[in-house]
């Protein structure tokens, strides 16, 4: 199974259209990689999927950066019982 590093970065690069392998934890969702506001949206609604979790919009809209996300994600999942 893949990690939740290669699950967010796959999902990262479906939404945003950039190469999985190009993007790194320290990467700005928006600065870095383009994200928008609607594409931030999406993306929340597409990691909730992915992981089979709920995210507060607010506290995951304010995550930045791809390592920041993993990080969150992990929480959330650990927090909700779901095996990552």
């Amino acid at each position: 199974m893949a990690t939740i590093e290669e699950r967010v970065k796959a999902v990262t690069a479906r939404v945003l259209k950039v190469d999985a392998d190009k993007i790194k934890l320290e990467d700005s969702f928006a600065a870095d990689l383009g994200a928008e506001s609607v594409q931030s949206i999406e993306l929340v609604a597409m990691f909730e999927e992915e992981f089979g979790i709920e995210m507060e919009e607010e506290a995951a809209l304010s995550v930045e950066t791809v390592g920041s996300a993993i990080e969150f994600i992990a929480d959330v999942c650990k927090q909700q019982g779901v095996e990552a």
